[in-house]
């Protein structure tokens, strides 16, 4: 597809994503949407960035042109707007947000009258009708028809008294200290309102968005200054966000930031242990430690992988009936209170597993140990199939007779073969790892 990536429409803004192709984007998907249509409503909401006005203003614009009624409710996490999409009985909701990358991006996230994202089969929909020149012509409303727009603020608390409703009403946040850095993003006044409000005393950082600032040097991505804070006050734990708070990375009372295999294998041992964990399963990428599957198959757990993307661990978890999954990245998914990751959510979920055990976090949030592991990329003049390469099918035998696990592809974006190893004895991967290199660089340089 030219428009979709792996999650919505992304791209510079301005640039790659301008006020047209949202307007029109917009049209598109309101075509294709309309077709199910019972309540004519869609929502709109978006994250902190400065260029999110003129998307928003062009989105609006696109979808009354073609007949829809548009809820607008500012900037909100990606997460709220998938709940409120189907709490409010939209036909669809759409989120403005490039999530962790830089303000200067921005992207376009869609979500079904469930709240669940869009098949492929859905964006391939809409962007066929995007470069129907024809369908887009005929069905721009006149008269009575055109669509209206308004623009509800008080929407949020829907958002915050679901959040608190997914924390065991047995437990309070009372005597925890938590540090919270929100990114300068789309959460920085529903977290720290939704932990202040179940006890906690709360000390937030990077709250003061100014369109520009959103994930700069803070936040899930960059969570050092959040573990400094932490230190500084002495707290419990900490919770870093990114722009758009549906991924989270944890820190605990010594200032040490939480891996995040180590953090979803916490909290699926949590659930397993409560009987809440559906099937004994859960879901997670690729790209997950085997110290993970090895440690979760040790407790009754069945790891099942997936591609990179909280997408395709949502269609996983779908697929399977799981209520569990997520990304070694922060995206975490509890099924049972979320159509996506919510890294509010997910952090309430760690306070719970913190007060039920009784332990610190340093403590209960690191059940095992990661195995070594060990990520080359190497530059290649073509990405021949990897199946077609001779020799290739006996180096799995050997890679798996090794104990090793590996992940071997290509760069989407690159002329380079990423080959990621892992395995309990360090020895046995750099030495498997340096004959891959050279049989490869031998077959494809």
């Amino acid at each position: 597809m030219e428009l979709f990536g792996t999650d919505g429409v992304r791209g510079k803004a301005g640039k790659k994503l301008t006020a047209m192709l949202s307007m029109r984007l917009a049209m598109a998907a309101g075509i294709y949407f309309r077709k199910n249509s019972k309540t004519n409503k869609i929502l709109v909401g978006k994250d902190t960035r400065r260029s999110g006005y003129m998307i928003e203003n062009a989105l609006v614009s696109g979808l009354t042109a073609v007949g829809y009624n548009v809820i607008q409710v500012g900037p909100m996490p990606t997460p709220a707007i998938a709940f409120l999409t189907e709490d409010m009985r939209c036909d669809a909701g759409i989120m403005i947000s490039a999530s962790h990358n830089p303000y200067y991006d921005n992207g376009i996230k869609f979500f079904d009258h469930n709240g669940d994202k869009l098949q492929e089969s859905d964006e391939e929909a809409i962007e066929k009708i995007y470069f129907d020149e024809e369908t887009i012509e005929e069905n721009q409303k006149v008269e009575k028809e055109i669509g209206a727009s308004k623009r509800i603020d008080d929407v949020v608390g829907r958002y915050i008294v679901h959040l608190k409703n997914s924390f065991p009403k047995d437990l309070t946040l009372n005597n925890l200290r938590i540090v919270i850095d929100t990114a300068n993003g789309a959460a920085y006044k529903v977290a720290p309102t939704v932990f202040s409000e179940l006890g906690a005393e709360v000390i937030v950082i990077n709250n003061q968005p100014n369109g520009f600032n959103i994930n700069y040097k803070c936040g899930a991505m960059h969570p050092e200054e959040l573990a400094a804070n932490v230190k500084k006050y002495r707290a419990d734990v900490g919770f870093a966000l990114d722009g758009d708070a549906d991924r989270l990375v944890v820190v605990d009372e010594k200032g040490e930031i939480v891996d995040g295999d180590h953090l979803l294998g916490a909290l699926a041992l949590y659930l397993q242990e409560r009987d809440a964990l559906a099937k004994s399963k859960m879901v997670a990428t690729v790209m997950s430690n085997k110290g993970l599957e090895d440690f979760l198959a040790s407790r009754g757990i069945e790891l099942v992988r997936c591609s990179v993307g909280d997408k395709y661990v949502l269609d996983e978890m779908q697929r399977h009936g799981l209520n569990f999954g997520g990304e070694s990245s922060g995206h975490v998914v509890f099924g049972d209170y979320a159509k996506t990751g919510d890294g509010i959510a997910t952090a309430l979920q760690v306070t719970a597993l913190m007060l039920r055990s009784g332990k610190k976090a340093s403590e209960i949030l690191r059940p095992f140990a990661l195995y070594p592991s060990r990520l080359e990329n190497l530059n290649v003049k073509e990405k021949k199939p990897l199946e077609e390469i001779e020799g290739y099918e006996e180096w799995q035998k050997r890679i798996e007779e090794a104990g090793l696990r590996a992940l071997i592809r290509y760069s989407g974006t690159e002329n380079k073969l990423r080959i990621l190893l892992e395995g309990k004895d360090s020895k046995t991967l750099d030495k498997t790892m340096e004959e891959l290199l050279e049989f490869f660089a031998k077959e494809l340089r």
